[in-house]
């Protein structure tokens, strides 16, 4: 079992602590087996402080950090400097191949470790442009609910943590997992859209909505057949230009992007619980050939089809 430690710091939210020890260490869930072992560590050990007011006794210092698969640091203070101590622990952590998560304003944390110098990551929306101007070698993706870099990944505030935390889960343990999780959790195993809409509005395949309720719709219904933009667009009466904005408006990603990411969401369901070829669900979800899946696979999670398959599929 992986292990996941994450950091307890004096003024945390007991809400962003409770986030990933939920979602990663199952704790308050009863009906699911915990997908990490779980610790909390600290800079300095013994009773922390939280916003609401409650102590927190934690044993263990940032030693663990070392030792552990995923380093989770569910948000910070953006006015408090992080020592160097918490920075080159998680840099020691990160050189060792820990993947590293900033939820929310746990962004600044990663930020200035330096361990995504040069890269993309998110925060919540009211603070990207402080973290923007206090880092300008980073991209700050105000819209985004998470960057996922592979080694470093940052999310968007309060409820997105939730999002970012089964993304990883299903990232690591496959779709089945997250989507046993997440039934648990009760929320949806993938929330679409962006901070850029307040994250109000969830995306469905709604045939009586709006144009772009209807145009995902179409989309879905044929995600094993080409969808050029043009027909597309013109399948709801929208120009390619109105379709293209409208549709990033409501998704935070260009229509091209999300229908990427359909595609290989039932490409990984498909791998997960069928014995179908690779090239059967190559064509099945509108790749044309196992060679452009498994270059579109590889490019987005790392892995081959065959490999996913030998990882996450249920037995026989």
């Amino acid at each position: 079992m992986r292990t996941a430690a994450v950091l307890a710091f004096p003024g945390i939210s007991p809400f962003h602590l409770s986030v990933p020890l939920m979602v990663f260490g199952g704790v308050g869930v009863r009906s699911v087996e915990a997908a990490y072992r779980v610790v909390t560590v600290a800079e300095r050990p013994g009773a922390v402080r939280t916003a609401a007011g409650l102590d927190l006794l934690v044993t263990d210092g940032l030693d663990l950090l070392a030792t552990a698969d995923l380093v989770v640091l569910p948000s910070w203070d953006p006015d408090l400097v992080p020592s160097a101590e918490l920075l080159d622990a998680v840099r020691t952590a990160h050189a060792h191949g820990a993947k590293v998560l900033g939820l929310c304003l746990g962004a600044f944390v990663v930020a200035a470790s330096g361990i995504a110098q040069g890269r993309e990551v998110s925060t919540h929306w009211s603070a990207g442009p402080q973290l923007a101007a206090r880092h300008p070698e980073l991209t700050v993706r105000c819209e985004a609910l998470w960057t996922d870099l592979g080694d470093v990944v940052t999310s968007a505030g309060v409820a997105a943590a939730l999002d970012c935390c089964l993304h990883v889960v299903r990232t690591e343990q496959g779709s089945a997992v997250a989507a046993d999780l997440a039934r648990s959790l009760v929320m949806a195993p993938h929330r679409e859209g962006s901070q850029a809409q307040f994250l109000s509005r969830p995306l469905a395949a709604d045939r009586d909505g709006d144009e772009i309720d209807r145009a995902i719709a179409w989309a879905l219904e044929r995600l094993d057949t080409p969808a050029p933009l043009d027909a597309w667009a013109g399948a709801v009466h929208l120009s390619r230009r109105t379709f293209t904005r409208r549709f990033r408006d409501r998704t935070g990603s260009s229509p091209g992007d999300w229908l990427l990411q359909r595609r290989l969401d039932e490409a990984r369901r498909l791998l997960e619980t069928s014995d179908l070829p690779v090239e059967a669900v190559a064509h099945r979800t509108g790749f044309g050939s196992a060679v452009t899946l498994r270059h579109h696979f590889r490019a987005r999670f790392g892995t081959t089809p065959g490999a996913h398959r030998r990882a996450f599929a249920g037995p026989a």
